[in-house]
């Protein structure tokens, strides 16, 4: 990601809060498990049962964590709760939550200990996922900063020509004020920060971006840019022949690279240092022979076109933002990153999740519907102030799953993993 001089200050101002960059670096600083112990781990099983059900359930309730509706103690007797979350309603399909952790976060925002929800329907994943965040967590923790944020919406202008495209452009420019007052009507939390022009023949696309607050934000940046360009078809002298509020460019649910060059919802980068020996006895293999594997898949992505290299980012923030009441067709933009690996001095393993399109939010959307909630609740994120924070450990989850799914593939053990968790076994 490169940005303006003006775009880091604002950056950097957003980071500190008021904060001396030394308390900051204090509080990013890895804690080890001899000096500060983790919390007791689930008990993992290759056989789901209510006794080892319990047993979890005990150990979360041990750390203050509750839960009513997500257990199916309580049941959702009043289908109003889903009133502006569902058309057509006609019931609830139900999918398996599994917890992860504890995941040790050294985050500017997620700093501790945290026992991760995530809801999925493939074996192996959450098997995966907490092995990783074993490692990582017995690593230190996984350092995590969220850099800055910006949800964008992209209107799109027909002019008759190039020239009246090009007056057009200079009147929005110039009334640049009056377009940020008028998106700041429609709401309390969003900001419009900045506006990038893009000049195509005779169509014009504004590029709106946005703070959002603790709200993903995706409805609020529509609504305040609807009522910008009114204002600009109502008092513009240059009249388009005909406009859209969203013309595709704003990267909205999709892979784009113009995403992963700037920003789309949080940007954040979280890493961690294994050291060696715990690579030998835990995922069976060597650094560098991880850094092999990684090596290989980074020259296979390239040749694939993707944007950006990982290695499977979506596994777990689908499992998240299910979990949590994220919007799941945002795993597609959410997804694009990078992870990076390296050999220390000391001939550890250094690793890297860079993530700069994670869309989530605390408040609004499915945030406070009875599960996701409770599983908001359960990593202390649920309502104002909170966002950045649940990016970070969104993070800091990613780069467990890379940790242990490079470890399986490089140790060979991918194939016999998803064979012992993926499969059905007789109980």
């Amino acid at each position: 990601m490169t940005v303006s001089r003006k775009f880091s200050e604002s950056a950097i101002k957003s980071v500190l809060q008021g904060k001396d960059p030394g308390e900051l670096a204090v509080q990013l600083q890895m804690r080890t498990v001899d000096e500060f112990p983790l919390p007791p781990s689930l008990p993992r099983e290759s056989v789901a049962d209510q006794p080892s059900q319990e047993t979890r359930l005990r150990i979360l309730e041990g750390q203050g964590i509750r839960f009513e509706y997500l257990t199916g103690r309580k049941r959702v007797e009043d289908p109003g709760v889903f009133q502006s979350h569902i058309e057509n309603y006609i019931g609830i399909a139900q999918l398996p939550v599994g917890a992860i952790g504890p995941l040790r976060i050294n985050g500017v925002h997620a700093h501790g200990d945290f026992y991760v929800p995530l809801a999925t329907s493939e074996g192996a994943l959450i098997a995966s996922y907490n092995r990783g965040a074993k490692i990582a967590s017995l690593s230190g923790g996984v350092r995590a900063f969220c850099l800055t944020e910006r949800v964008s919406r992209a209107p799109g202008f027909l002019f008759a020509d190039l020239i009246q495209a090009g007056e057009f452009i200079v009147w929005v420019i110039r009334h640049f004020e009056n377009l940020r007052e008028e998106a700041q009507k429609t709401t309390t939390h969003g900001h419009l920060e900045d506006m990038k022009v893009t000049l195509e023949g005779n169509h014009v696309f504004l590029h709106f971006e946005y703070t959002t607050g603790d709200a993903a934000g995706q409805n609020m940046v529509t609504i305040a840019t609807e009522a910008a360009c009114r204002f600009i078809v109502a008092k513009c002298p240059v009249k388009p022949k005909l406009w859209f509020v969203e013309s595709n460019m704003s990267g909205d649910k999709k892979a784009t690279a113009l995403s992963f060059l700037s920003v789309r919802g949080k940007k954040v980068i979280a890493e961690t240092v294994i050291p060696r020996n715990l690579i030998k006895r835990m995922l069976h293999t060597t650094p560098e022979m991880m850094m092999e594997y990684w090596k290989m898949s980074f020259v296979g992505g390239v040749q694939t076109g993707s944007i950006g290299v990982q290695g499977h980012y979506a596994n777990g923030l689908a499992a998240m933002f299910i979990a949590c009441g994220q919007d799941a067709a945002c795993v597609a933009e959410a997804s694009v990153g990078l992870t990076r690996l390296d050999l220390d001095d000391n001939g550890d393993l250094y690793i890297s999740v860079s993530l700069p399109n994670l869309i989530v939010g605390t408040i609004g959307g499915g945030t406070g519907l009875p599960t996701q909630k409770e599983c908001l609740a359960m990593l202390g994120c649920t309502g104002s102030g909170s966002a950045r924070k649940f990016a970070e450990i969104c993070a800091a989850v990613a780069l467990a799953g890379e940790i242990s799914i490079m470890g399986a593939l490089s140790s060979g053990q991918f194939t016999q993993a998803h064979i012992k968790y993926g499969r059905k076994t007789k109980k």
